[in-house]
């Protein structure tokens, strides 16, 4: 048997897990889970990064404590933030959210430094504000003082990596949502941050997902009573080449997969990057996956929008479990209204943002958390049918089922109205997909897998998942249509 940790950290939440690897088959079991809430303050919006180190240090003291001995530790989290380091490995700054506002407005000053078809015909990556380019030229705009103190710049899961082994290496499927790589060399793209008036020589080595980086710290391994040889792989850093590592397909057609959590990632893998007129128009985006695969794909702002709703109804004093929701969005009324759920990036009031667009679109206004929630698992619906036939399009081959892995997979409602609204079979789980797919990289790079086939295997062989045939596919038609409507305007 052969155990790993992986520490997978989400947007809202985050999670340590206990792979163990028993020939073809795994198990998982959560050792410890905190809570991931971003700091407001008067600069602006930050995770807290040394809060975020200390719960993953608890998380290995757990594990001491029960006397397990390691094969790996393995770190992955969300896209395109970072921290920057001093000439001394300091922290400069505590790294910001990606929900910050400083980047508003930033694409179009980006652009007229460098036009949108250019920067997408070197880094085939989707244009959001927030990529790690943007926010770095924000910062070159606003005269950040961290910014030419900057020695290294780390992305999340190699500044975690670093505090645990002490190596400063940039994992390359993290890399690549930067928006600063080349994903036909698999190269950083140095010319295009100097072009940007930034400077290039704090991006630091690139190291593949399954790369050993080095042993835990002594002064960590002692406090944890874990051994001091214990490695630190860079897993697929990014946690959304985790989940797509876990997808449990077999062959390389046929198939899309939907990263389902508090966004929703849908797209296909490919052994190349495409990047033409079609990818740019229709927003795709290449990033780097296990294995040498490219993950083809496109962002939507997922479950976010009810994690939001959720939150606010808990600061009105009614709080609702997500089952709750799902509940009295499967008693609400259909078809009520439709949003455009990447309207909605900002935090905050998220039911009164909802009633509002409704309202501004000429539509009927859902009201209570029953109609609200119904409202945004339909709209994820349908637009994962707008994305999956964009997809189709710019690959020129239909995709016959959708996989739906991570979190969301457990929305059985939503995987219905996916079913429905593409009209495709949908096929759910692991729900566990992200940690699954880390824990499977640490042993690819251990040596105890050969590649992304076996892998795949084992999550068969290992988990369940559930299949939806579509239903009344019919009277999905209309309300696809007023979502092209509205999203056309």
């Amino acid at each position: 048997m052969k155990r790993f940790l992986a520490f997978d950290l989400g947007a809202e939440s985050g999670r340590g897990i206990l792979g163990i690897l028993s020939g073809r088959n795994l198990s998982l079991r959560e050792i410890h889970r905190f809570a991931n809430t971003p700091v407001h303050l008067p600069q602006g919006l930050y995770w807290d990064s040394f809060r975020l180190f200390h719960e993953i240090e608890q998380g290995i003291r757990r594990i001491g404590k029960e006397g397990v001995a390691l094969d790996g530790i393995g770190v992955d989290t969300w896209g395109v933030d970072f921290g920057l380091l001093g000439s001394d490995g300091s922290l400069i700054e505590n790294p910001r959210c990606y929900r910050d506002a400083r980047t508003n407005g930033i694409l179009e000053a980006a652009f007229a430094r460098m036009p949108k078809e250019e920067i997408y015909a070197r880094t085939g990556i989707q244009f959001l504000q927030f990529n790690t380019l943007f926010q770095l030229f924000a910062m070159q705009r606003s005269n950040a003082s961290s910014l030419p103190a900057a020695h290294s710049l780390l992305m999340m899961p190699d500044l975690l990596n670093y505090w645990l082994c002490g190596k400063a290496a940039s994992e390359i499927t993290i890399a690549s949502t930067s928006q600063i790589l080349d994903p036909r060399s698999a190269e950083w793209d140095r010319g295009l941050l100097e072009s940007f008036g930034l400077s290039s020589s704090i991006l630091r080595n690139l190291v593949a997902p399954g790369a050993r980086l080095g042993s835990l710290l002594p002064h960590l391994a002692e406090a944890a009573r874990v051994s001091a040889q214990t490695p630190v792989y860079a897993t697929a850093g990014h946690d959304t080449a985790c989940a797509v590592a876990a997808v449990p397909a077999t062959g390389r057609d046929g198939w899309c997969y939907i990263s389902s959590g508090t966004w929703s990632l849908l797209g296909a893998e490919m052994d190349a990057p495409v990047m033409n007129a079609g990818a740019l128009a229709h927003g795709f985006t290449n990033e780097m996956g296990a294995d040498g695969r490219i993950r083809f794909l496109k962002n939507i702002m997922g479950l976010w929008l009810l994690q939001e709703c959720r939150r606010a109804w808990a600061h009105d004093g009614a709080e609702y479990s997500y089952e709750e929701l799902v509940s009295a969005a499967r008693d609400a009324q259909p078809f009520l209204a439709v949003v455009d759920p990447d309207a909605f990036l900002a935090p905050g009031g998220m039911p009164d943002k909802i009633r509002k667009y409704c309202t501004d679109s000429g539509q009927r206004v859902p009201e209570g958390p029953g109609q609200i929630s119904r409202v945004i698992l339909e709209s994820l619906a349908v637009c994962y049918r707008k994305v999956l036939e964009d997809l189709e399009a710019t690959l020129g081959r239909r995709m016959n089922v959708v996989h739906i892995v991570g979190g969301g997979s457990q929305n059985a409602l939503l995987n219905q109205f996916v079913a429905d609204a593409t009209g495709r079979l949908v096929v759910a789980g692991p729900a566990e997909a992200t940690a699954i797919g880390n824990v499977l990289v640490q042993a690819m790079g251990s040596g105890e897998l050969a590649n992304l086939e076996s892998a795949r295997e084992v999550v068969r062989n290992s988990f369940e998942v559930r299949r939806f045939e579509p239903e009344n596919s019919a009277s999905w038609e209309a309300v696809y249509g007023r979502f092209l409507d509205l999203t056309s305007r």
